[in-house]
């Protein structure tokens, strides 16, 4: 979850992410939620983080089926 979406992705194609993005080398942006307010984005990311893998690459396959990098979509945003 971040408030800035750019800069977190900026920071994880320049390797400076999280421990999860570093050990598995995450460089594209392939799924993305946005909520109106704070507490909304924290409870989706909880419930997010306890689905099965399948779960989430079924979602995943749902709106970005080539997996393609979204980053140029957020820079519309």
């Amino acid at each position: 979850m971040t408030g800035d979406l750019l800069k977190r992705m900026s920071e994880h194609k320049s390797g400076m992410g999280g421990t999860h993005t570093l050990r598995y080398r995450i460089r594209k942006l392939v799924y993305f939620e946005m909520h109106e307010t704070l507490h909304e984005a924290i409870a989706r990311e909880k419930k997010l983080k306890r689905w099965r893998r399948v779960w989430k690459d079924a979602l995943i396959n749902a709106q970005n089926p080539k997996w393609s990098d979204l980053m140029m979509e957020v820079s519309f945003l």
